[in-house]
């Protein structure tokens, strides 16, 4: 069965930066080792969405998926974390996310199948 997690996270307010965001995430532009630390996570798909400079990313993992595992494997890949502080220069804190103040867990408030009435 596959999982879905939805995050939220806010970039610079500022075009130039955000398109340079943008960039990075085009086909082609992110690095594969990057693709790669997704994939071996358990991450079966990833979409990013942007309105303003409020980002919503959408993820679908297998049941191997671990957070605390991807945040393992992450802390100990120097393309993850060559990455991640590149990105955190686009990034400004979210406040709720705590001391990483980046890409914050956000909770469903909203199903509509779990409506009787529909």
């Amino acid at each position: 069965m596959t999982r879905r997690f939805a995050l939220a996270l806010d970039l610079v307010d500022d075009a130039k930066l955000i398109a340079q965001y943008e960039d990075w995430h085009r086909p082609g532009r992110t690095p594969a080792p990057i693709i790669r630390s997704i994939l071996d996570s358990g991450i079966q798909n990833m979409e990013i969405y942007r309105a303003g400079n409020r980002m919503f990313m959408l993820i679908e993992v297998s049941d191997s998926y671990s957070s605390e595992h991807k945040a393992a494997a992450d802390a100990a890949n120097p393309d993850v974390q060559r990455w991640t502080a590149l990105m955190k220069t686009f990034q400004q804190p979210v406040p709720a996310a705590g001391p990483d103040g980046t890409w914050l867990e956000m909770a469903r408030v909203f199903r509509l199948t779990e409506h009787a009435d529909r």
